[in-house]
């Protein structure tokens, strides 16, 4: 049972508005680390986004960003490969919350894209919300064999795409090959319409349009495969393609205390 679950009789699940939080920004050393073979050596700013949605039963988080605990350290969280993300978190995602009036408690669900540090970094803030991640993602061994979550968390495992509501108005989908059970998410908005949250499927707008992988994904195919599948979402919802670490895109979205409906 979903843990927003609508009781007998009341109304349908639907999506009241969407925030963009601020869950890190960095700078990435050589983006051919995303896009083998093109701009090597060149590097490029990079953002991580986290999307809190409000339904008419209550909230639901999609990723967590870098842990809040970077936010306190001077020089940001430094990557063990220089080619990667330099992180900094301007803001923390406990902040962004108590700014909008919503407490960890208050977000009884969520999911994650995968799990990357960048994506999973503040999971236990919200030590009772159901989790929907994929079963390949969680059962997939972490450093050193170590589970990716804490066994205590309840979780939801899913084997594809799942209509939390049964309504169409947010559904999983399962994208893997950036890891083995990424997963995206299609929103269905009153307003703004329909709008596909990428995770890591893609991870800047060249490499969508060029269909590029990067080296370091889990499989080139699934990837590709997965692309694929969400340029069929795309056009069949007629949806907008929100690219998780894409500044220049990023950029010409409201960010929260603003909000999408």
């Amino acid at each position: 049972m979903c843990a927003l679950s609508v009781a007998t009789g009341r109304a349908q699940a639907g999506v009241e508005k969407l925030y963009i939080l601020n869950c890190g920004e960095g700078m990435a050393g050589d983006i051919s680390r995303w896009s083998p073979g093109v701009d090597e050596g060149k590097s490029m700013a990079f953002v991580d986004n986290c999307y809190l949605i409000k339904l008419s039963q209550g909230w639901f988080l999609w990723d967590t960003g870098i842990p809040d605990a970077v936010a306190a350290m001077p020089n940001g969280l430094p990557p063990a490969d220089p080619k990667a993300v330099y992180w900094h978190r301007p803001k923390t995602l406990a902040s962004q919350l108590e700014q909008i009036g919503v407490k960890p408690s208050d977000i009884t669900a969520m999911a994650v894209s995968h799990t990357h540090p960048d994506h999973i970094g503040n999971v236990e803030m919200f030590p009772t919300a159901m989790l929907y991640v994929q079963k390949a993602e969680y059962d997939w061994p972490g450093a050193g064999g170590q589970p990716r979550f804490r066994k205590e968390h309840p979780v939801t495992l899913l084997e594809g795409d799942k209509d939390i509501f049964g309504d169409g108005s947010l559904t999983i989908l399962s994208t893997p090959g950036h890891t083995p059970g990424h997963q995206s998410l299609l929103v269905k908005l009153p307003q703004t319409g329909e709008v596909v949250l990428s995770g890591d499927a893609v991870h800047f707008k060249s490499n969508w349009d060029n269909r590029r992988v990067p080296a370091l994904n889990f499989s080139k195919d699934e990837t590709l495969a997965s692309m694929e599948k969400l340029s069929q979402v795309l056009t069949r919802e007629k949806a907008q393609l929100w690219i998780n670490h894409d500044k220049a895109q990023r950029d010409t979205l409201k960010m929260s205390p603003e909000f999408y409906q």
